[in-house]
């Protein structure tokens, strides 16, 4: 059982000198006692770890010195405060104590009222670097509890704001989830391509990532006649619909305003809403940019929106099968998407047909199966 007494451990190859200092230190501290350096690195591995070590320098085999330094070279004794106690009364022995990593140095013969109150001020040091540590090591924990915290309430107001839009348009259903997967595994296939490298970072694809739900939050502000129309579009009420993409990039700016600083996950948010409509040959909306232009983040949402409205239920038309909706991708390539986003999709196939089937809709599960490409899996 613990006694709540700190533990010493003297070390001298002495048994004059252990019974001394034994017999000083006893009445207030749990005592210990090796009589050669090979003892003392033995004990310290041992129950009730000491909280300060007397170290005699001079002793035969392993002087004190080495056997600091073993103690050191040890993530486990490191941390021990050691007191040198010798006979070497010069300035220089003591220096050189010092120097070494020693907290304190006494001389011999040992004056007790010296020792006890030296004793003393080191396991009081003791305690305050530990209680520090702990205190570091509390907040450390707290911290990451915290960011953690505020990372999933992050990640529930993203989905909150994003779940308007698909109210409103209820034939979505698993779209989110669908297009987070499809864009995760683009950017993680193209995070060491030349081209995207410098911008698909880890932290970068984590953003992107997060940032995908909020593509459509533009449409909360499309009438209803025109979102929820079972036929095609007029010419007018298409304009109209188109203006989702601004209305989007709009209210994450506002966001921005509304915030002390600039948050990364709201810059790619921005683009993702605004461009993710854009054309690889500039025939998109709402700008007409074309290539490089249009942001990467956008580039990678543009094709896992376009792959999921292709496969997916809605009104005005049936779901296609995978295979149909792959042939629609690659004929893409160059034209509608980005040739090299084609090419990181033809790669990963397969995980865009795993994501789907995992978040399918009833429907789009029904006319979906995993069929086999064999050659059509590599085409360009």
């Amino acid at each position: 059982m613990d006694d709540g007494l700190a533990t010493i451990l003297i070390v001298d190859d002495s048994p004059e000198n252990l019974a001394v200092l034994s017999e000083l230190l006893q009445t207030e501290y749990r005592v210990r006692a090796a009589t050669s350096g090979k003892k003392a690195l033995r004990v310290v591995k041992t129950a009730h770890k000491p909280d300060l070590i007397l170290l005699d320098v001079m002793m035969p085999e392993m002087d004190g010195y080495e056997v600091f330094a073993r103690l050191r070279a040890d993530p486990e004794t490191r941390d021990i405060p050691v007191i040198f106690v010798t006979a070497m009364d010069s300035t220089e022995a003591e220096i050189r104590g010092l120097d070494v990593g020693a907290v304190d140095y006494i001389a011999k013969p040992i004056v007790p009222p010296i020792l006890r109150a030296r004793v003393h001020t080191q396991l009081e040091l003791k305690q305050a670097r530990d209680w520090l540590k702990n205190q570091n090591d509390y907040l450390e924990i707290e911290l990451a509890r915290r960011m953690s915290e505020n990372l999933l309430i992050q990640d529930v107001t993203i989905h909150a704001l994003a779940h308007l839009a698909e109210i409103r348009d209820p034939e979505t259903g698993n779209h989110l989830r669908r297009t987070q997967g499809y864009v995760r595994a683009l950017a993680e296939q193209l995070s060491d391509h030349p081209r995207f490298a410098d911008f698909l970072t880890p932290h970068a694809i984590e953003l992107l990532v997060k940032s995908a739900p909020l593509h459509d939050i533009g449409k909360v502000g499309i009438p209803d006649h025109i979102l929820l129309k079972p036929g095609p579009l007029t010419p007018e009420e298409w304009e109209i619909m188109k203006t989702h993409a601004k209305l989007g990039r709009d209210a994450i700016e506002q966001a921005e305003r509304d915030v002390e600083r600039a948050l990364e996950f709201l810059t790619m948010a921005k683009d993702i809403a605004h461009y993710h409509h854009e054309r690889w040959d500039g025939t998109g909306y709402p700008e007409g940019l074309a290539g490089d232009d249009i942001p990467i983040a956008a580039r990678l949402m543009a094709l896992a929106d376009v792959f999921d409205a292709i496969i997916s239920q809605r009104v005005y038309k049936p779901p296609l099968s995978f295979e149909e909706s792959y042939a629609i991708i690659v004929a893409g390539r160059g034209t509608h998407f980005d040739p090299d986003v084609v090419d990181a999709f033809v790669a990963r196939f397969d995980e865009f047909q795993r994501v789907a089937t995992r978040y399918g809709e009833t429907e789009t599960a029904a006319s979906n199966r995993l069929p086999s490409f064999g050659d059509a899996a590599t085409a360009k």
